[in-house]
């Protein structure tokens, strides 16, 4: 004899149902819970007074930041200044030395690369002359 269906139903009736959709959205094993959290009414002003205050802070930061490069690019345009004057053939000769070693690196660069070598010249008469007999 067959056995009788149970019409006794434990599933639990507030969650889901079978074949209902899911919804995409974030679920939480702790609670079987589906869906996005209610956030908290946070005001819009107070997060917005919290931007303009960091922005504000930024700004300050960057401007002290440009104020410090501009006295530091100062005093070493007064500090060479100051060894030109003291010492000039010094200078003459670390500038010619300078400029001397970038024209010897542009030329260095400049010179052509691709040399034929006789081995490759040679493989390459080799196959000229196979493929003219072919």
């Amino acid at each position: 004899m067959p056995r009788r269906k149970s019409t006794d139903t434990t599933l639990d009736t507030k969650g889901a149902k079978i074949g209902e959709p899911v919804p995409k959205a974030i679920i939480d094993t702790n609670t079987a819970s589906v869906g996005v959290p209610r956030q908290s009414n946070h005001d819009l002003s107070e997060e917005l007074g919290a931007l303009r205050k960091q922005i504000g802070s930024l700004q300050q930061q960057v401007l002290d930041a440009a104020r410090s490069a501009k006295g530091s690019a100062g005093k070493a345009i007064r500090q060479t200044e100051a060894t030109v004057k003291l010492y000039p053939a010094s200078t003459l000769l670390l500038v010619a030395a300078v400029a001397g070693a970038l024209a010897f690196a542009f030329r260095r660069g400049a010179l052509p690369r691709h040399r034929p070598q006789p081995a490759l010249r040679e493989l390459r008469d080799l196959y000229d002359a196979i493929r003219g007999r072919v």
